[in-house]
């Protein structure tokens, strides 16, 4: 279980660079929040890439997921001037179509109980995660 043993963030910015090569970035990233919590569009121009393999991470280490349960994942605070700040999930179409590039690499498949790793995509992550440990 190699995927385990390394930090979470290096594996997700190793997977993200293997990523860039593969998948099409949808072009309205650029205008697009991530979530109501937040006030501006993200900064890093890599973000797509970044949270597109986060969600396969998540598919990995959690077992059948869906949509909501990755935006309560990805959710933060909400501040307010007055009153305090509550939860907010954080937008589902940009999860929405970083599960659909995935399934379209064969790394996610669609199931009744929700989106599974494929062998494809563990073996992707497993690889990525023996480069990082070996190096």
């Amino acid at each position: 279980m190699a995927i385990y043993d390394i930090k979470g963030s290096e594996l997700v910015k190793a997977a993200a660079q293997r990523l860039k090569e593969k998948m099409k970035r949808p072009a309205y990233m650029d205008f697009v929040k991530s979530g109501p919590s937040k006030e501006r569009v993200p900064q890093d121009p890599d973000f797509w890439y970044i949270r597109s393999a986060s969600v396969l991470r998540q598919v990995y280490l959690n077992g059948p997921v869906g949509v909501s349960k990755l935006r309560t994942r990805y959710g933060s605070r909400k501040e307010h001037s007055v009153h305090r700040r509550h939860h907010m999930k954080s937008g589902g179409s940009i999860i929405r179509d970083a599960f659909q590039e995935l399934e379209r690499l064969n790394y996610v498949k669609n199931t009744k109980e929700g989106r599974v790793i494929t062998p494809a995509g563990r073996s992707f992550l497993d690889k990525v995660s023996k480069e990082l440990k070996s190096s």
